[in-house]
C-alpha cells in the first residue's frame, strides 16, 4: 500500500504541474488575442483544435496505455505541453490574423493532445492503485486528485493573467515550459519502473477502445452534455463578458475566474464528505438530483440578467452557486465512470468516458462564442440551460441502485 500511495503521490504531482501550464495557457491565448482585437467567435476558433484534440487522443491514449503501460502516457503528455509552450513562444503581433489563427490553433490542438494524455494516464492510474477492498477510498482518491487539479488550474488562471502583465505572451509561456520540463524530469527520476507496460499480457485490439458496456455509454453521453452545457457560457461568453462589459483588466479576470475553479476544485475534494449522509454509494439517482439542480442555478441567472434585478451581482454570485452545484456533478461522474470501469480495461474505458467528455467541451466552446455573439451572455444560459436538460434525461438510464462499486 504504501508503494501504491508513493505512485500516487508522484503521478498527482505530475498532473498538478501540468494543470497550472494549462489553466493559465488558456487564460493567456484568450485575454492576449482579446486585446490584440479579436472578436468572440474568433477567440472560440482558437479553442476548437485544442477541444477536438481531446476526441481522438481519448481513444488513442486508452489504447495506447492500456499496450504500453500509464507511465509512456504520462510522459508523453508532459514532453508534448513542454514543446507547444516553446513553439507558442514565437508568435507575432505582426503576423496577419488569419496566420496567427491557424499557428495557435495548431499549437493548442498539440497541448489538447498533451491534456488527455497525462489526464487520462492519472486518473487511470488511480483505479489501478486503489485496492479493490478498500471501500468508499476509490470516490475520495478520485474526488481529491479531481478536486485539487481544478484548484490549481484556477491558480493557473490567476498565473496567466499575471504573468501576461509581467512577462508578456512570449516570455510567459517559456517560463511555464521550463517550470513544467523541471518538473517531468523529476517526476520521471522518482517514479521509475512503476506502471509501465503490461509486460507478456495480451495486446488489445484497437476496436476495444469503443466501450459495449451501456452504464459507460450512458454515463458518457451524460458527460457530454453536462461539460458542454459548463463550456458553452464558462469558455468565452464569462470572460469577454467581464472584460467587454464590466470593463475588467486582464489580472480581474484572471484573478476572478481563478477564485472560482479554485473554489470549483475543494467542493469537488469535499463531495464525498457533503454526500456521505445517504445510505450507500452514489448512482444514478444521486447524478440525476444533482443534474437538477444545476438547472434551477442556471434558469435563475439567466431570469435575472434578462430582468435586469442587479445583473452584475445575478453573474457573480451566481457563477459561485453554479460552481458549487457543478463541482458535485463533476465529481460524481468522475467517480462513476472508475466505478464502472473493467478491471483489465481501466485506461480504454476510462479513454472513450473522456472521448466523450473532450465532444462536449469541443461543441461548448463553438457555441460559447457563436451564443455570445447572437444572445450575449443570456444567450450563452439559454443555450448551456438546453444541454443540462438533455444530460438530466439521459441520467435518468443510468442504474439508480448501488451498482457502482469497484469492479476489480
Amino acid at each position: 500500500m504504501s508503494a501504491a500511495i508513493r505512485n500516487y503521490a508522484l503521478v498527482t504531482s505530475a498532473y498538478w504541474g501540468f494543470t497550472l501550464t494549462d489553466g493559465a495557457l488558456r487564460m493567456l491565448v484568450l485575454l492576449h488575442f482579446h486585446a490584440l482585437g479579436y472578436s468572440a467567435f474568433e477567440i472560440a476558433l482558437l479553442f476548437v483544435l485544442y477541444e477536438f484534440a481531446g476526441i481522438v487522443t481519448n481513444l488513442v491514449g486508452g489504447w495506447l496505455a492500456q499496450a504500453h503501460g500509464l507511465r509512456f502516457t504520462l510522459y508523453c503528455g508532459l514532453s508534448l505541453q513542454i514543446a507547444s509552450l516553446a513553439a507558442l513562444s514565437l508568435t507575432s503581433p505582426d503576423w496577419l490574423p488569419a496566420v496567427s489563427v491557424a499557428y495557435v490553433m495548431g499549437l493548442q490542438a498539440a497541448s489538447g493532445v498533451a491534456k488527455d494524455l497525462t489526464k487520462m494516464s492519472s486518473k487511470s492510474a488511480i483505479k489501478v492503485l486503489v485496492p479493490v477492498e478498500a471501500k468508499g477510498a476509490l470516490f475520495r482518491w478520485v474526488a481529491l486528485l479531481t478536486g485539487s487539479k481544478n484548484a490549481l488550474k484556477g491558480v493557473g488562471f490567476f498565473m496567466g493573467g499575471a504573468l501576461l502583465s509581467w512577462l508578456g505572451f512570449s516570455g510567459a509561456v517559456l517560463a511555464m515550459a521550463a517550470g513544467l520540463a523541471i518538473t517531468l524530469i523529476a517526476v520521471a527520476i522518482s517514479l521509475g519502473d512503476a506502471m509501465s507496460g503490461p509486460g507478456n499480457a495480451a495486446k488489445p485490439k484497437f476496436r476495444d477502445v469503443f466501450s459495449s458496456d451501456r452504464k459507460i455509454n450512458v454515463l458518457s453521453a451524460a458527460r457530454l452534455f453536462l461539460f458542454g452545457a459548463r463550456d458553452i457560457w464558462f469558455v468565452v461568453g464569462l470572460p469577454v463578458f467581464l472584460a467587454a462589459e464590466l470593463g475588467w483588466s486582464h489580472i480581474e479576470v484572471g484573478t476572478y475566474m481563478a477564485a472560482w475553479v479554485i473554489g470549483y476544485g475543494f467542493v469537488q475534494a469535499l463531495a464525498p464528505k457533503m454526500l456521505r449522509a445517504q445510505s450507500h454509494e452514489p448512482d444514478g439517482r444521486t447524478a440525476q438530483f444533482w443534474v437538477i439542480a444545476l438547472i434551477a442555478v442556471s434558469i435563475a441567472i439567466a431570469a435575472a440578467i434578462q430582468q435586469d434585478v442587479a445583473p452584475e451581482l445575478a453573474v457573480l454570485g451566481g457563477l459561485l452557486v453554479f460552481g458549487v452545484v457543478f463541482a458535485i456533478n463533476s465529481s460524481l461522474h468522475s467517480y462513476l465512470i472508475l466505478a464502472y470501469a473493467q478491471g483489465d480495461k481501466v485506461a480504454m474505458n476510462v479513454g472513450f468516458y473522456y472521448m466523450s467528455n473532450a465532444i462536449g467541451r469541443l461543441t461548448g466552446t463553438i457555441l460559447s462564442g457563436v451564443a455570445y455573439f447572437y444572445g450575449g451572455l443570456v444567450g450563452c444560459l439559454l443555450t448551456s440551460i438546453v444541454f443540462l436538460t438533455i444530460s438530466w434525461i439521459v441520467s435518468t438510464a443510468l442504474p439508480t441502485r448501488s451498482t457502482a462499486t469497484p469492479q476489480g
